[in-house]
């Protein structure tokens, strides 16, 4: 108890607000920015190789399939491309989450008050046939487990904005709510302030200063 409260005292003022997306992992509401692993080359060249060997080894599924041939060599040669697929698949599965892991670790080595994230409805995202890939390869539900898990190390106050709170739609300088926004609109620009500023970076700030939230940590 008394090392829980000595990280508590330890803690800033100041917190922080951090909007997840597809284009960039996460940004915060002073506009640190942290990429898409999955857009960097390194991410893309070993999605091109782990395709070439699954179209290889479904070739092979098709051949034995017609041709009945079930030789050892045939067999074994199945098993390689079987292999090379699952080390492809582990190794990415490896690079993601030590990324993921290095953001949670950077976002709490400052040690804010609290950190304010939205309720993302991840079940329903991944619905949408078009970017359920996408979704899957970011792994927010792995970084909400590990974020929640630092928070309460270090005694961070990890908050939750109802998935309904229009922090994109809103003007983070005079609160001003849009209509419509499209996807498209990268810079939110407000009819009523007319200040100008990158959109998720807007939703960022209207996370930090939000007041109606769910603590998750206890």
């Amino acid at each position: 108890e008394v090392e829980n409260k000595n990280e508590k005292t330890a803690l800033n003022e100041k917190g922080k607000g951090l909007d997840v997306g597809l284009k960039s992992f996460t940004v915060l509401d002073d506009g640190t920015t942290y990429k898409n692993i999955n857009k960097t080359t390194v991410v893309k060249k070993l999605e091109r190789k782990l395709k070439r060997e699954q179209r290889s080894l479904s070739r092979k599924y098709e051949n034995l399939k017609k041709r009945g041939e079930k030789t050892a060599t045939k067999r074994a040669n199945i098993n390689k491309n079987v292999y090379r697929v699952q080390r492809l698949h582990q190794r990415l599965a490896a690079i993601r989450a030590e990324y993921v892991k290095s953001i949670v670790c950077d976002l709490v080595k400052d040690k804010p008050s609290y950190i304010t994230i939205e309720d993302l409805n991840i079940k329903g995202m991944m619905k949408n046939r078009h970017l359920s890939k996408a979704i899957a390869d970011q792994c927010f539900g792995l970084f909400l487990i590990w974020l929640l898990a630092k928070c309460t190390e270090h005694g961070i106050e990890l908050r939750q904005v109802d998935r309904f709170y229009p922090s994109s739609k809103k003007c983070s300088c005079c609160g001003h709510v849009k209509r419509k926004l499209k996807l498209s609109e990268r810079t939110y620009r407000c009819e009523q302030c007319h200040i100008e500023i990158d959109r998720d970076q807007n939703a960022s700030i209207n996370l930090l200063q939000a007041t109606e939230y769910t603590v998750l940590t206890s």
